[in-house]
């Protein structure tokens, strides 16, 4: 199988930043789109930003010009730099990615186990 365990999470003040990474590891011949989540409580888990294959990105708008995700292939890692982080940022952030496995089977989804990320006035 595939296990995905995220880091860089923690306590940071208002206008601070933080890089959150995934790794992946497992049986893996080729991940294809990777993305991550956040859940604050009471509130749904909503996509914060996802990055293709082939590097291309989509964000949330609250995020944009703020986070960047990136990714690096060889290493099986994705990552996510977060600056100016706000009070509303503070939540738990997941990762999630698409894997296959073999050439022959289709890829699987798989998330990590969340890291909080707690930002302070």
């Amino acid at each position: 199988q595939v296990q995905l365990v995220e880091s860089g999470g923690g306590l940071v003040q208002a206008g601070g930043s933080l890089r959150l990474s995934c790794a992946a590891s497992g049986r893996i011949f080729r991940i294809n789109s990777m993305g991550w989540f956040r859940q604050a409580p009471g509130k749904q888990r909503e996509l914060v930003a996802e990055i293709t294959g082939d590097g291309s990105t989509n964000y949330k708008d609250s995020v944009k010009g703020r986070f960047t995700i990136s990714r690096d292939n060889a290493k099986n890692t994705m990552y996510l730099q977060m600056n100016s982080l706000k009070l509303e940022d503070t939540a738990v952030y997941f990762c999630n990615a698409y894997v296959k496995s073999t050439p022959f089977l289709a890829s699987g989804a798989y998330w990590g186990q969340g890291t909080q990320v707690t930002v302070s006035s």
